[in-house]
């Protein structure tokens, strides 16, 4: 079946038609408009009946601008708190290798530096070559490279990080020798492995928010390993696997709880209950607590603030 183009009268019946409360049509209409009748609705499955194609009884389309307005929230919220991760892993790995390998592009790109079994060759060469490329793109356009390039002709890797995206870095770490990637993932206190797959998660979530794109209900190929956040908060199991904080949102949660400062990820829980706060106090067809679920939030999810 082909889809056609709908004015804004014709969005609003949609949705109408569907048992969506209108309150206020001009209104309605100015949002479908600036916001895209498209994203707005990618919540509807938050205030439909199960396994069915209409709203909740008493479902307003406040209550859905309300979530896509709280999901953009958390998006934001997420955004800046990865970005913290993401400036800090940069920093160390930087240091790090330049440390023992030197600071200049030859040294620190060299493919010696990295892992040399052979089927790990291809990826090295790979990602290598990606890294020349986005520094050689983007290096002109930020002050510090040009800088670099300008009077001393090269640029350090404390300064090339600055140009590499998240998941460049994250392909990077997964090709450090062992001995490295322990090194770096000494610093939070967790082993190598488990450290290439939070970056390898939090790259990906990084660019979902930088994207605008929906957050609550998006997983990841890739999984955390079970840890004792799962156990501690009781996370309910079936089939003998976790149904939250594997591949999903609250798995950003738990890595983030490892990975920032005491103080910092306790302005993420407050941030992030400030904006749950408000979504109780505007949604009233369902339960709040069934809408952090389909997020994959636990109902004790503000307890992971207190595990040590």
């Amino acid at each position: 079946m082909q889809k056609t183009f709908k004015t804004l009268d014709e969005q609003v019946k949609i949705l109408e038609s569907k048992g969506l409360k209108i309150n206020d049509y001009e209104k309605t209409k100015e949002i479908l408009f600036k916001e895209n009748y498209f994203f707005v609705n990618g919540y509807r499955h938050l205030l439909m009946e199960p396994n069915k194609n209409t709203f909740v009884d008493g479902a307003t389309f406040d209550e859905l601008y309300s979530i896509f307005i709280f999901d953009r929230r958390l998006r934001n919220i997420m955004f800046k708190n990865i970005m913290i991760i993401e400036n800090n892993i940069k920093s160390i790995i930087s240091y790090q290798l330049s440390k023992k390998y030197g600071y200049k592009e030859k040294n620190y790109l060299n493919y010696k530096n990295f892992r040399q079994e052979s089927f790990k060759l291809s990826q090295v060469n790979d990602i290598i070559n990606k890294m020349k490329r986005q520094i050689r793109l983007n290096s002109k356009q930020h002050r510090a490279t040009m800088h670099y390039i300008s009077n001393y002709g090269y640029i350090p890797m404390w300064v090339s990080v600055k140009v590499l995206s998240f998941g460049i870095i994250s392909e990077l770490y997964s090709i450090l020798k062992y001995e490295d990637q322990q090194e770096i993932a000494d610093f939070y206190n967790i082993n190598s492995k488990e450290l290439e797959i939070y970056l390898s998660l939090l790259a990906n979530y990084r660019n979902l928010c930088a994207h605008e794109d929906i957050l609550y209900d998006h997983v990841t190929q890739r999984s955390i390993p079970n840890n004792k956040y799962h156990q501690i908060l009781n996370i309910p199991m079936v089939e003998n696997e976790y149904i939250y904080g594997k591949n999903d949102f609250f798995a950003i949660i738990i890595i983030l709880r490892q990975m920032l400062g005491e103080d910092e990820f306790h302005d993420l829980i407050r941030e992030i209950g400030y904006e749950i706060d408000i979504l109780e106090g505007k949604i009233d067809s369902v339960e709040t607590r069934k809408i952090l679920n389909k997020i994959s939030f636990p109902d004790n999810w503000r307890e992971i603030d207190n595990i040590k």
